[in-house]
């Protein structure tokens, strides 16, 4: 008999539930990991910084496995298709143990492999992991999904609370894997663990933040969020989206240090339940009306947004930092969404693609509702009339022009191009085209 354990979004040893019930059971465990072609295969940057941050991350757990007699098998390829090697050539595996994914390829993909191992008489254990709540567990008192963010962030926290593990809420409990290492399959022949190279990646040459994060930065966080000049953000978004980091730990720090840093990792849930809810989102506005809004789209409007080159400096320096870096200051986000959506009145899933495509911390859910609210269709939005001015924000948030200065050199010499459109006009321009959309 044997367990196999399946790391996805999950990438940790310890405090990981699906590996805890897996090692718990008592029955040898075999870790494995599949870089999946499916996503590989699309991404156009073969130097893609999160496939560099995620094979180092295989190697570290391998390491680590090493450490207890054990190892990880890597496969590459289509995910069914690699599962019907691995039971093909393994007769003795019982259980597939792993993590639940909420985004509509993950439901798919787990749906076709629970039929593989269904026909072969191998049962799937599921289990939630990076969120605090899923998607059925904060709901109003008719049943129906919360879509108004602060209702529901009160029943989060209610919720919450109702339970008890000692001082500690129920639902920030730990879950002891590596406890039960015991149970893990003892390495047997060898293991050489596929390069990017052979996978057809490069080495990115991006650095990528810290896991371990000063307390005194969550302590202050809602003083210092909004001021992209000061590192007074976790930058943890990366750890969060690949599970390097369990959210139970810090959500337990959070509620200790910090009520304003614990309110973003329940919009992290909300948008979560939002996509499990609602899968149209992935691709579509979640008020439908919105999609009467008549887009326009000026190519090179949009490569100097992309660039940082539209002369409105907030905006140029927030799409630099992040063209370099992989991150982008969740202000600023917000003031380059808004610029693309209102300003240049370009449809939001241009932005959101192009956020797709850079983000370190890139997250399905979270990314397409913050665009959507950015744009004001989505969920919870900011009224489509509610314009950010470029301008206004930097005197608010930047007002010595050190974010700007650190990203854009040339800022305050004839390099720096003339801004690509007027805000008065742009924002007319946004508001009658809203206005019509709606009537």
């Amino acid at each position: 008999m044997k367990n196999i354990f399946w790391f996805r979004r999950d990438l940790r040893l310890q405090d990981n539930a699906g590996l805890y019930h897996a090692l718990r059971s008592g029955i040898p465990t075999q870790c494995i990991f599949i870089f999946d072609t499916n996503i590989l295969d699309k991404l156009n940057d073969r130097t893609d910084a999160r496939v560099s941050f995620i094979h180092q991350v295989v190697l570290n757990l391998n390491g680590q496995l090493k450490e207890y007699g054990s190892q990880l098998k890597v496969y590459y390829g289509e995910p069914v298709a690699v599962w019907k090697n691995i039971l093909k050539n393994d007769p003795d595996i019982t259980s597939v143990y792993t993590n639940r994914d909420y985004e509509t390829y993950a439901l798919d993909r787990d749906e076709k492999v629970y039929q593989l191992l269904a026909a072969r008489d191998v049962k799937l254990h599921t289990y939630k992991d990076h969120v605090i709540f899923e998607k059925d567990e904060v709901l109003k008192k008719d049943g129906t999904p919360y879509t108004v963010f602060t209702p529901y962030k009160k029943k989060w926290i209610e919720k919450l609370h109702s339970k008890k593990a000692g001082q500690l809420s129920y639902y920030f409990k730990s879950y002891p894997s590596v406890k039960y290492s015991s149970s893990l399959a003892k390495k047997n022949g060898g293991n050489e663990i596929i390069s990017l190279e052979t996978m057809g990646f490069s080495q990115s040459s991006i650095s990528f933040p810290d896991i371990e994060v000063k307390q005194k930065i969550i302590k202050e966080y809602g003083e210092k969020r909004n001021f992209p000049a000061v590192h007074g953000t976790s930058r943890l978004g990366i750890h969060f989206r690949f599970g390097t980091i369990s959210i139970r730990e810090k959500a337990r720090r959070a509620e200790q240090l910090s009520d304003v840093y614990l309110s973003e990792l329940v919009w992290r849930d909300f948008y979560s339940q939002i996509l499990s809810h609602f899968p149209k989102v992935e691709t579509s506005a979640f008020r439908d009306k919105y999609e009467k809004v008549k887009w326009r789209y000026e190519e090179s409007e949009f490569h100097a947004w992309c660039q940082g080159k539209t002369g409105y400096p907030m905006v140029d320096a927030g799409m630099r930092e992040l063209n370099e870096t992989g991150y982008m200051h969740n202000r600023v986000r917000m003031i380059v969404a808004s610029f693309l959506t209102k300003h240049l009145l370009m449809d939001w899933r241009l932005g959101e693609a192009y956020f797709a495509e850079k983000l370190l911390d890139f997250d399905l859910a979270s990314n397409s509702g913050g665009w959507q609210w950015a744009a004001g269709c989505g969920t919870d939005a900011a009224p489509y009339f509610r314009i950010f001015n470029p301008t206004s924000q930097q005197v608010k948030f930047d007002k010595d022009f050190v974010y700007i200065k650190r990203w854009i050199k040339e800022w305050g010499t004839a390099d720096y191009p003339e801004p690509i459109v007027d805000h008065k006009y742009a924002r007319e321009r946004c508001l009658k085209a809203y206005k019509e959309a709606l009537a």
